[in-house]
């Protein structure tokens, strides 16, 4: 997508407020404030046009106004950060908060304009016919994606075939979910038929390609294979109160092994889990090139070294990401501030990070993992420290006291510090929401200093489809299946890893504990990428391993805190956001919210 053409196809729309809940609202207004459609052209420049300001949806207001990703990513249990960031959806008041009413407004946002543009993109006469079926097809696959977001969020709702301009309802009834998981299975079976693929010539980097739609599809089935297994299955997840006091002193506990078994999820009791598990299978086995036969494109993992860095965005592991602009009003966004930090020129932190990984999420990695030992923060220092010639360190553990403080765990100095802590100032752990598992996945950026920068978010990457292949393989095998173990050693091996395996030290031994396995392999693969909530929702653990969360006080009662003082508690209604209140009130074809939600 190249970001220059988004001004002039913004002039378009008129651009919707976040505020605005109801489709009745954001559907209805002009859609050509400015340029009337006529006046695009009728040719392959125009269509190009039409599809680049569908794109620029997720740029300008999606993320522009840091709804996105938060509205994926605060409410899951090994994520925390400061109350006033995390806001009421992160302490589960998600009614209160207009960020979980963020996808349901900018989905369907998007959805109307990709609709719009389809009606268009068919009317023009001028333009190559090859030209004209990859643009449907990435606009039918903006739609899919879309709907995967709102269903996943919201349970059941509308689906809208056409736009409002060409007759359609803005009171469109809640459709059930198999009827929305088919919409969407058709809308990427023909998106997969129509685009190039990443290896045509003609493909243009940072558009998604047909070998997206493929992949999409396996995480499509994976999720309903998972929520239609039934009750009763097991999963491990490492979990437990965050900490306790120890002689007055707050410290921060070990996570511990708990089984949890899942609960039918609602709504996909009569999805077929083994067909839906096959079919992920298969369309993951086909990106991965398990079916030379059969192509879509060219996909692989690429070396940590270059994973997160920008110039790795254009390769073949980030299959569908969201593209940005440093130091641009409508285009940049405050991923790297969120999540990495604003910094001077000398590296001190001036405006964040807040969302940051528990400590129970660090330790579930191999303490040679670079997911860790270069994909977290290690030390920092923010702008109030500087005075006094401080900074942290993280984690808190043995090893790192000695290496930033010389001191051993009694407090007992034995060496001076090493580096990089070695440079003058005094470091100190905190159990606080200052002091977190901070991530390095956003750092690469053209301007750390400023607030707006080009951080891409990345929501579908190759790695993702791996270890659906490898969850799959579990799923349809009943003993321990090998191409699941060889799947999850791709990613441990380019991760620095101990790879999986049935014999020795830490030999998988039953289906559960590859099934787990593979799960929190997803945890720590794909960390701060917002998908968290969403592992735990389809496999029906989600309450269980929430409500097995917060702290142990001094007087030995439990309290539902985390260390960074965010509330895990949650209940039956927070399986589903709660719809907007006004598309309760305005839409004639809905006359109640979700459960538990006024």
């Amino acid at each position: 997508m190249k970001l220059y053409k988004l001004y002039v196809v913004l002039s378009l729309w008129a651009t919707g407020s976040l505020g605005l809940a109801s489709c009745s609202d954001f559907l209805k207004e002009e859609p050509y404030a400015f340029v009337g459609p006529d006046q695009l052209g009728n040719d392959n420049a125009a269509v190009d046009l039409w599809l680049t300001g569908v794109y620029s949806k997720w740029g300008n207001n999606m993320f522009r106004y840091s709804s996105f990703p938060r509205c994926l990513e605060l409410d899951s249990d090994y994520i925390t950060g400061p109350d006033w960031a995390f806001s009421n959806l992160g302490a589960g008041n998600f009614q209160a908060d207009e960020y979980a009413t963020s996808i349901w407004t900018g989905c369907y946002n998007l959805i109307h304009r990709a609709n719009v543009a389809i009606h268009y993109v068919n009317e023009i006469t001028g333009a190559d016919e090859k030209v004209k079926r990859n643009a449907l097809g990435e606009l039918y696959f903006q739609k899919a994606f879309s709907y995967f977001l709102l269903t996943r969020a919201y349970g059941e709702i509308p689906l809208f075939d056409v736009a409002i301009s060409e007759g359609a309802s803005y009171n469109q009834p809640r459709r059930p979910i198999p009827d929305v998981y088919a919409e969407i299975i058709r809308l990427l079976e023909q998106a997969a038929g129509m685009m190039y693929k990443n290896t045509d010539a003609e493909y243009q980097k940072g558009h998604v390609a047909a070998g997206t739609a493929i992949g999409l599809l396996a995480k499509v089935y994976a999720t309903m294979g998972a929520g239609a297994l039934p009750a009763g299955e097991k999963m491990i997840v490492k979990s437990g109160p965050s900490y306790s006091y120890n002689a007055g002193t707050k410290i921060l506990t070990n996570p511990v092994s708990n089984t949890f078994e899942k609960t039918q999820v609602a709504g996909y009791e009569s999805f077929d889990w083994k067909d839906c598990y096959e079919k992920a299978a298969y369309y993951a086995g086909i990106i991965m090139g398990r079916n030379p036969e059969v192509s879509y494109g060219t996909y692989s993992l690429l070396s940590f070294d270059e994973l997160w860095k920008k110039s790795g965005f254009d390769e073949s592991e980030h299959m569908f990401s969201v593209r940005t602009r440093s130091a641009d009003e409508e285009y940049g966004n405050g991923v790297h501030q969120w999540y990495c930090g604003m910094q001077d020129a000398g590296g001190v932190l001036q405006k964040g990070p807040w969302v940051g990984n528990r400590f129970h999420w660090y330790c579930l990695f191999d303490n040679e993992d670079y997911r860790i030992t270069r994909g977290v923060k290690h030390r920092f220092q923010y702008d109030s420290q500087v005075k006094n010639g401080r900074g942290y360190y993280y984690p808190g553990t043995p090893e790192y006291k000695l290496m930033a403080t010389g001191k051993n765990m009694d407090d007992v100095k034995v060496q001076e510090p090493v580096a990089p802590f070695n440079d003058g100032l005094t470091y100190t752990n905190s159990i606080s929401s200052n002091c977190l598992a901070f991530t390095t996945k956003y750092a690469d950026v053209t301007d750390p200093t400023i607030g707006r920068t080009d951080a891409y978010w990345p929501f579908l990457r190759y790695a993702d489809i791996v270890l659906i292949y490898a969850e799959a393989q579990c799923e349809l095998n009943d003993g321990i299946s090998q191409d699941a173990i060889d799947a999850l050693n791709d990613i441990r091996i380019r991760s620095n890893a101990k790879e999986a395996s049935v014999t020795g030290d830490g030999a998988i031994e039953t289906k559960v504990e590859l099934r787990s396995v593979i799960f929190e392999e997803r945890a720590k693969e794909l960390a701060y990428e917002g998908d968290r909530r969403w592992d735990l929702l389809r496999w029906g653990i989600y309450l269980d391993v929430m409500n097995s969360l917060g702290g142990i006080n001094e007087d030995g009662t439990r309290t539902p805190y985390d260390e960074g003082s965010i509330n895990k508690r949650r209940e039956f209604r927070h399986l589903l956001y709660p719809l907007p209140s006004l598309e309760v009130s305005t839409n004639m074809a809905i006359d109640k919210n979700n459960p538990g939600w006024n």
